[in-house]
């Protein structure tokens, strides 16, 4: 038997529960994964709660971890019995000791990376690079901002776009977090939401940026508008304080002529190429020292209730792990 955290109905996290299910077997094209480490993101507050639909109930949260493979399918030829490996995509089911997944949806782990690393840096991580690569390519000299910049997501971001030469505003909710996102890149902190723009204004000397990374949502996403410079891009990858409402299409011309998008991993890695570019583009930076993954809190998976709790109250920082 394998244990999962399962949902059996929609709600807060009392309604995880700590199931026995039946160890599954690996169709022809899947692997059998024993997890080691399992990550902690937003993303499964979101189907726990059933802002995101889950495809059946019961069903078992999660989407990224890093394991063994114990078993594979009899057509895989990827992906070996022994081999160390990660995912961060869907289907959701992570939260458990073992599970069958798609070959073609995990990646090979380098001697380099630890368990709880990879589990904490491949959704994380990953959403980073296509966010700082792919949707607005930052370049040197750009200067972005970063909400929730002592997240998980958000030191990563930091980092990686110092890295590449962009001096980084980091937004977060207590002088506590503004330490940590000075710490790991942020060149400017604004602490709280408040007087957003005229904040951006003057740490720009009236030019406003190219770019805003916003995965805070309803709360933050008007102000976000108003921190861009015409035919600036805002990017909404998240919605920890809600929904972002409905609103006149017109008012990205009348601020500017600006770009929208709500970018997901999924739809950046639905390639088994684009999964290994990504894949690989992260490990290179961890492995470089570019970017360093901070694993600031564990819990057992069997606490999963415990951990949700803590990143919705915001006591989180940086990465979370849960332990089989």
């Amino acid at each position: 038997m394998t244990k999962a955290i399962r949902i059996h109905a929609y709600g807060g996290p009392e309604a995880m529960q700590w199931d026995d299910v039946p160890t599954p077997e690996p169709g022809p094209a899947e692997v059998l994964v024993h997890h080691t480490a399992i990550g902690l993101n937003y993303i499964d507050v979101y189907f726990r709660t059933g802002l995101y639909k889950a495809p059946a109930l019961p069903a078992t949260l999660g989407m990224e971890a890093a394991g063994v493979v114990s078993a594979i399918g009899s057509e895989v030829t990827s992906i070996a019995v022994g081999d160390r490996v990660a995912y961060a995509t869907g289907p959701i089911g992570a939260y458990s000791t073992d599970r069958v997944i798609s070959a073609d949806r995990v990646v090979r782990l380098p001697d380099g990376i630890g368990d709880q690393t990879a589990a904490a840096m491949m959704l994380q991580g990953m959403t980073a690079q296509y966010l700082l690569r792919r949707t607005y390519p930052v370049k040197h000299g750009d200067t972005v901002v970063i909400h929730a910049a002592a997240g998980g997501v958000g030191l990563i971001m930091c980092q990686w776009a110092k890295y590449l030469g962009a001096t980084v505003i980091g937004v977060v909710s207590t002088e506590s977090k503004a330490q940590l996102a000075r710490e790991h890149g942020a060149a400017h902190v604004i602490i709280g939401h408040d007087r957003l723009a005229s904040d951006v204004k003057k740490i720009t000397n009236g030019a406003m940026v190219p770019v805003v990374y916003d995965s805070v949502g309803k709360d933050t996403f008007i102000p976000s508008l108003d921190c861009l410079a015409p035919l600036g891009t805002m990017v909404s990858f998240g919605n920890s304080s809600g929904p972002v409402p409905p609103f006149e299409i017109a008012v990205l011309g009348a601020k500017g002529s600006l770009f929208l998008t709500r970018p997901s991993l999924a739809t950046y890695t639905a390639s088994r190429t684009d999964l290994e570019r990504s894949a690989q583009d992260l490990m290179q930076a961890v492995m470089s020292g570019a970017v360093q993954i901070k694993v600031n809190q564990t819990f057992a998976l069997k606490d999963a209730a415990t951990a949700h709790r803590a990143l919705e109250e915001r006591r989180t920082t940086g990465s979370t792990v849960l332990l089989p």
